[in-house]
């Protein structure tokens, strides 16, 4: 199910982004390059999803590019670029899960604006497209980073917090606020307390010292033992499971 609301919001993102770069952004007439929200939604989902998920949702992203129209160039440019760009972004997700700061985002940004357009050119330049050298690459570059880092602030962070909000499992929470990991290690508290008699007919005798056992009651006795052993080993699975 978590791959699943994952794919959905991916898709749902992307086109939307897509949508707005064609019908609004293309049309605004800004000298030099185009403020680039596709590459920006990308970048957003790479640095909550990873490096793998960043590389596939940025070719899939570069490709329905690549054949919207009004498209000029040939179909797999942008969809490498953006998948390159992807990958990279990705790699910068720390260990943790989430930046503790805006500086890395913006850094990536700012990384992925030069980096978009280089490749852009040089994979354009392969194929015999000469249109970057006839605008000026130095003002591209210039004027892409420009445009990217003043859309940054209200794109990337509301991407972000979207995907890290699809990224939560419901199932992974009791109704009454605790997680299922904590009402296992209560089950097996109340089975390790099991053996425990509050009379000093039980294990433990008044004063909590060892009490007597009596011959008759030795079944008793080691069902209440196989209990207590078999609630310690589910807790002590538990701990050692680590959480995506």
């Amino acid at each position: 199910m978590l791959y699943v609301n994952r794919m959905l919001l991916t898709a749902a993102l992307v086109v939307v982004a897509l949508i707005v770069q064609v019908t609004v952004l293309a049309r605004l007439q800004l000298p030099g390059a185009v403020p680039d929200l596709l590459l920006l939604t990308v970048l957003g989902l790479a640095l909550v999803y990873g490096h793998t998920a960043g590389a596939l949702v940025g070719f899939v992203a570069g490709l329905l590019a690549d054949i919207a129209p009004p498209a000029d160039h040939a179909v797999g440019r942008y969809a490498l670029v953006l998948c390159l760009i992807g990958y990279a972004a990705g790699l910068t997700k720390p260990e943790a899960g989430q930046h503790r700061s805006a500086t890395v985002p913006m850094l990536v940004v700012a990384s992925a604006a030069i980096g978009s357009t280089l490749l852009y050119a040089g994979v354009g330049a392969l194929v015999g497209d000469t249109a970057a050298r006839q605008v000026g690459l130095t003002g591209l570059l210039a004027t892409a980073t420009i445009y990217d880092l003043l859309l940054a602030p209200f794109v990337v962070p509301l991407v972000m917090a979207l995907a890290r909000r699809g990224e939560k499992d419901p199932l992974g929470a009791e109704p009454g606020g605790g997680s299922a990991g904590g009402g296992m290690r209560a089950y097996g508290w109340l089975a390790s307390g099991a053996s425990l008699s509050p009379s000093g007919s039980g294990l433990l005798g008044k004063g909590g010292k060892p009490g007597k056992v009596k011959a008759g009651k030795r079944t008793s006795r080691n069902k209440t033992m196989d209990l207590s052993g078999g609630g310690r080993s589910k807790t002590a699975g538990l701990k050692g499971v680590k959480r995506l």
